[in-house]
């Protein structure tokens, strides 16, 4: 009998009171870095003059500041995921023939809210250091997903608690080359922190029974991000942002609770230190900005983001346990969006928006670690210059969520699921966000 192997969601926290949902985006990308930016659903974010937030997708938007500036945002997120199990079964014990094989987990569909309203905080600091060039600041959570099934749901064998708590801090630099054009770039430290837990072994007495096995791991990396803004004639505004990929080393210790010593003895399932190597996928943002009237504006943007780069998770144990692993099977996929901006007044501004955010998730592989789907958002928003000096802005995004199955059945021999068992469930996720910020100048 091999261990349990532990699959992965992620949680990106920052500031250690953030965390991302897995109700939010597509994938485990966030989005939510900018109040002013989800109001429109990122349309045109990427060549947006509005204020400095949107250098998130695009470094060289920092010269939109004209003053020392702060921006400081936060979305709360009330995400909704139903688990409905249709049927679940724990792993073969090692002598199926006298212990009379895998046993049924549930004999009813259970349905189970898995996941918590969460805070994403983004900051972002501009200073000019002369009339063309800016230097900023930002801290992001650029990935991420959340949730805990709790210890006695009947897939616990695949999940129970699982995340991936990654702050970026980055170091932008923006110059302004003539009045039509920008550049900008940054280099950005991430610091991540993983959790990945599951139960392990069987539900049969005789075999050892079954505990939970709980994997702590950390490392930090480093990316940079590239970017132009372009306004080839006045009212028409073209934006492109690049950000790396991002490779973390992982390292860390894997404890065992109530695991007996049958069950230890039988599957190596020793307290040991851990690593694995996972690759965080780069986004190219591409966006358009066309003044339709003076008061009133268009936004177009696509986001490919390269999920391909992900190829799963294979966590090696310092002990004579045999490797964990998790075929992600994610393909690289484009999120685009339409946002409308409009000038009610010299102190009002509204926005509004839609996207669609296509998941890289195919149903070969999709786990309770990553039950994904499609999602299409509805936004409005809104800002409020209180003077030419500080403004606040709304936003409200309703998400929606395509309705997806997980069905793992991986089971023979030498296959990944082998140890865990099946897993037949359905899931129902929305998501509403409602975020705000408040832009400073000094």
């Amino acid at each position: 009998m091999t261990t349990s192997k532990f699959l992965f969601r992620a949680s990106l926290v920052a500031a250690s009171v953030a965390a991302a949902s897995t109700a939010y985006s597509a994938g485990f990308a966030l989005n939510d870095h900018s109040a002013t930016a989800s109001g429109k659903a990122l349309g045109g974010v990427a060549a947006s003059n509005e204020d400095i937030s949107a250098s998130f997708w695009n470094p060289a938007l920092f010269v939109n500041a004209k003053e020392t500036t702060v921006y400081v945002s936060g979305a709360y997120v009330m995400p909704s995921m139903d688990v409905t199990v249709n049927s679940a079964k724990d792993a073969t014990p090692t002598s199926p023939s006298v212990l009379g094989g895998p046993k049924d987990l549930t004999a009813d569909g259970a349905t189970q809210d898995s996941v918590d309203n969460t805070l994403v905080p983004a900051f972002y600091f501009a200073k000019p250091l002369s009339d063309k060039t800016v230097a900023g600041i930002s801290l992001n959570v650029p990935f991420g997903l959340s949730g805990d099934y709790g210890q006695d749901w009947a897939g616990r064998f695949h999940a129970t608690e699982t995340a991936i708590q990654d702050i970026a801090l980055s170091f932008a630099l923006a110059h302004r080359v003539n009045n039509w054009a920008s550049v900008g770039a940054s280099v950005q430290i991430h610091k991540a922190e993983v959790v990945l837990e599951s139960a392990v072994g069987t539900t049969t007495t005789l075999a050892g029974g079954e505990g939970i096995g709980r994997i702590e791991a950390d490392d930090t990396s480093y990316g940079y991000s590239l970017g132009v803004a372009l306004e080839p004639r006045k009212g028409t505004r073209l934006g492109l942002g690049y950000r790396s990929e991002v490779d973390f080393d992982f390292k860390g210790d894997v404890k065992y609770t109530d695991v007996s010593a049958g069950l230890a003895g039988a599957a190596n399932l020793v307290n040991a230190d851990v690593s694995d190597s996972i690759t965080f996928p780069s986004v190219i943002t591409l966006s358009l900005e066309q003044d339709l009237t003076p008061k009133l504006m268009l936004g177009l943007t696509a986001i490919r983001t390269g999920w391909g780069a992900m190829d799963g998770i294979n966590i090696d144990f310092d002990s004579e346990q045999d490797n964990s692993e998790l075929t992600f099977g994610f393909e690289d996929q484009w999120m685009y969006s339409a946002g409308l901006t409009y000038a009610h007044s010299d102190k009002l501004t509204l926005r509004t928006g839609v996207a669609m955010d296509n998941s890289p998730v195919t149903d070969k592989y999709r786990s309770a670690r990553t039950p994904d789907g499609d999602r299409k958002w509805i936004s409005v928003g809104g800002t409020y210059d209180f003077n030419d000096m500080t403004s606040a802005t709304f936003a409200f995004t309703h998400v929606m969520i395509e309705d997806v199955s997980v069905n793992r059945n991986f089971t023979a021999s030498g296959q990944e699921d082998a140890s865990r068992g099946t897993l037949d469930a359905d899931y129902k996720s929305s998501a509403n966000v409602v975020s705000v910020a408040m832009n400073m100048a000094f």
